[in-house]
């Protein structure tokens, strides 16, 4: 063999011999540390894992594959009692337009399944997610006049199921849940409201599952941090009675019930005082001249939009029900208030035309010749002045009017003298009769009057029966 074909060999051999005490070194350096404690310390026996020791799957455990778990508990035999108890997690909200509200729960149930019994001999429950309530039998109870329900799904599915040595189970859940709730708005925004959540089993009468509550009264519990922002929760209490349907028997049904009663300050400030500024301030016209005629019309017509876009505003917020609400009653009873004002002054206008022209007519009858006198000159002698008798006297100046005064100063005695003296008495009386009526700063006087005192009387009845 030549020399450097053994030197070749050589020197393989000494990388292989290298290579291997290597190797060992390294599995020295990585094992165990038990294994390097003495026999006597507490390091020298391995820590056994009781999570490991019996390698048994839950379907064999629980013989899930034994029974049919289509079928209830105890089939062909008597009721199966199911418990429920609910925790409220959170009342989110209340709708008075579509008439319901939205809850968020944990619901509980409780019930025992003798083909779930398992050895144990601590005695302890296994607990399991939603993945092994497809495989066993649960109930199935569902929410009565629900429109839309959920199970939370993030991360998974919450749920629960824990079961027993001797098959009880319990199987918990977290639902959130928006139902009816059958809301009466006569008293609206002065109401109060009981709403109710009803739970019960779809498919088994009550032959085949009893639903009841697990601890009575008790088994019903809230946060004492549950607020809502327009209700006062009063509140929560439980009740269960038989619901029949004709078709498939009786059933039986559990109740939650809660009273909620409605903050009022929001509508005070929002609805009550603004509707109540509106007619005071159509008051306002009462204390302006009957002569400012675009002041006292645009004062009113703007308080009666404004009352009406309060209404309106009211409305929006509310479903369309057939009955009147207390709002409806204190806004309308505003409204024809502020309506009422406008047609005061309407009257006011109206007497105020009449009252001139019968003043005119008046003064024609009391001098029924003139003598040749001007218009002016007539209303020199009767002494009273109309507005439109005012103006036509514009024309005239000072120079004029005395020049006047001298020429006709003797046809004006001749006329004074010859008034009738039973015809000015006739002339007294009917100024009389008419002053009620025709005095148009009496009427704006009384209105200052009555209006305010009407308005505080309704008031005072309104709050006295609605509060």
């Amino acid at each position: 063999m030549p020399s450097y074909v053994r030197l070749l060999f050589l020197l393989l051999c000494v990388f292989l011999i290298g290579e291997c005490r290597k190797h060992r070194n390294r599995k020295k350096r990585w094992s165990p540390l038990q294994e390097s404690h003495k026999p006597g310390s507490p390091f020298s026996k391995k820590v056994v894992d009781g999570t490991k020791t019996r390698k048994v799957k839950t379907s064999h455990l629980l013989r899930i594959d034994e029974h049919d778990f289509t079928m209830r508990p105890a089939f062909a035999g008597p009721a199966v009692p199911v418990g429920v108890d609910v925790q409220v997690e959170s009342l989110d909200s209340i709708s008075e337009v579509d008439m319901d509200f939205t809850m968020t729960l944990y619901l509980r149930h409780y019930w025992k399944d003798e083909r779930l019994v398992f050895p144990s001999s601590t005695n302890k429950s296994m607990t399991f997610d939603g993945r092994l309530v497809k495989k066993i039998w649960v109930p199935d109870v569902f929410f009565v006049h629900s429109k839309r329900s959920f199970i939370h799904d993030t991360t998974t599915e919450n749920i629960m199921l824990r079961v027993f040595p001797d098959g009880h189970v319990l199987y918990s859940l977290r639902v959130t849940v928006t139902a009816a709730c059958n809301m009466d708005f006569s008293r609206f925004p002065l109401d109060s409201q009981t709403c109710t959540l009803e739970l019960e089993s779809y498919a088994y009468t009550d032959e085949d599952l009893m639903l009841y509550w697990k601890s009575g009264h008790e088994s019903l519990s809230t946060d004492d941090r549950i607020s809502l922002s327009q209700f006062l929760i009063q509140k929560f209490h439980t009740t269960s009675r038989l619901a029949f349907y004709s078709s498939t028997g009786w059933y039986n049904r559990l109740y939650i019930n809660f009273t909620l009663r409605r903050h009022i300050f929001f509508f005070l400030l929002q609805t009550y005082f603004p509707a109540t500024l509106m007619v005071m301030l159509s008051w306002v016209s009462f204390w302006i001249d009957r002569r400012a005629v675009p002041a006292r019309v645009s004062l009113g017509i703007t308080t009666v939009l404004t009352m009406s876009t309060i209404i309106t505003g009211v409305n929006a917020s509310m479903p369309r029900v057939s009955y009147i609400k207390a709002v409806d009653i204190y806004l309308w009873v505003s409204f024809v208030f502020v309506f009422l004002s406008v047609l005061e002054y309407a009257a006011v206008n109206y007497l105020t035309t009449v009252r001139d022209g019968k003043d005119r007519k008046l003064r024609e009858k009391t001098l029924p010749c003139n003598c040749g006198m001007s218009h002016a000159r007539t209303m020199m002698l009767d002494g009273t002045y109309s507005e439109a008798d005012a103006n036509s006297l514009a024309g005239y100046t000072g120079a004029s009017m005395a020049a006047e005064d001298v020429s006709e100063k003797k046809e004006q005695m001749v006329v004074h003298l010859s008034l009738d003296n039973a015809h000015a008495g006739t002339k007294k009386k009917g100024i009389r009769g008419l002053q009620f009526i025709q005095n148009t700063h009496a009427i704006d006087t009384y209105s200052r009057m009555i209006f305010p005192g009407a308005y505080i009387l309704f008031n005072l009845i309104y709050w006295c029966v609605y509060c």
